[in-house]
């Protein structure tokens, strides 16, 4: 008798199993069938929130849903990201973020909420843009050697507003590292504040992804003197890399979107929008949009921007342990 309730209880489970993956396909067939939630961790202005509207939009037009950017700042994405883990995986929540941010938290905060590879799914990279370096006019340097030896001579006196903890912060930091200057970091809540302290002569110099400070260089609004990149960008020629300078060969940070969903994603759900994602990033228009602002389109599988992830907390882990800054 208890071998036969034994039994009973494993056909159970097995037609329960079966049944659950026959209702995970079948929803991911007919989803969406309501709005589309994805939480932006950052402030309303920043590179995160101009390419999940640039996206939505798309995936509107796509899907017949409406796909609305939620914006849930602080803490350095990490508020929002927690918000995304506590969501059903469903697909009807998902995070749009810099995901190189993201690599960094598991090193730079004492405690974190959430794991990074456990309570969350990789759905897709999204874009790559380096980071400008730029100065306020005021600042005597034309390049990034002048640049250091202007910090080297004044340790400590050129203000770098940044989030703290953010991928900006750690460019700076690994600059640092690189160079022996020194700059004092003033936090600030998002690139958008970070751009303004630097525009209206509050602070010295920033760190910003291309998408968002473009138009600020454009409008002459800060000075640009080079780029993150491992070459120089077509749409500004005259702007060498930092890796141009002479010891700094390598140098390459920048800002990486990408899309998250909360654990446990069905993969046939996962695959279903990574490959509406890759769709969107190779139309002509989106493509156009993106390069007239200096971001390149980045598309991965799932199981790539897992890898990614794995190898960049790697390589931000040893440069915060070199620095011995820490977030409690």
């Amino acid at each position: 008798m208890k071998t036969f309730v034994q039994l009973l209880r494993i056909a159970l489970w097995a037609a329960a199993a079966v049944l659950a993956c026959v209702s995970a396909s079948a929803s991911a067939q007919v989803w969406p069938s309501k709005p589309i939630r994805v939480i932006v961790p950052f402030p309303a202005g920043g590179t995160s929130d101009i390419l999940t509207r640039m996206v939505g939009h798309k995936m509107t037009e796509a899907w017949g849903q409406q796909v609305i950017a939620d914006n849930k700042p602080g803490a350095n994405g990490n508020i929002g990201v927690e918000a995304l883990t506590r969501s059903a995986p469903d697909g009807y929540t998902m995070c749009l973020m810099d995901v190189g941010n993201l690599s960094i938290s598991p090193s730079m905060y004492a405690k974190l909420p959430f794991d990074i590879l456990r309570d969350l799914t990789p759905i897709s990279m999204v874009s790559y843009s380096p980071h400008l370096v730029t100065l306020h006019s005021s600042v005597a340097a034309n390049n990034i050697g002048e640049l250091i030896a202007l910090a080297k001579k004044n340790p400590g006196k050129l203000n770098f507003p940044v989030g703290l903890g953010s991928a900006v912060h750690l460019a700076g930091l690994a600059l640092e590292q690189r160079t022996g200057a020194k700059w004092t970091y003033v936090p600030t809540k998002g690139g958008a504040q970070s751009i303004l302290a630097v525009t209206t002569g509050e602070s010295d110099m920033v760190f910003m992804g291309m998408l968002q400070a473009l138009p600020h260089v454009k409008a002459g609004r800060i000075r640009l003197i080079a780029l993150s990149s491992e070459k120089r960008d077509p749409n500004l020629p005259d702007t060498p890399t930092i890796a141009e300078t002479p010891g700094l060969e390598g140098f390459v940070t920048g800002s990486y979107q990408g899309l998250l969903g909360p654990a446990k994603m069905a993969p046939d759900l996962v695959m279903k929008i990574n490959q509406e994602l890759r769709r969107i990033l190779g139309l002509s228009d989106f493509k156009e949009k993106l390069a007239s602002q200096g971001t390149q389109p980045m598309s991965m599988s799932p199981q790539e921007m897992g890898k990614w992830l794995v190898s960049e907390k790697d390589r931000w882990a040893a440069v915060i342990k070199t620095s011995g800054f820490q977030i409690e």
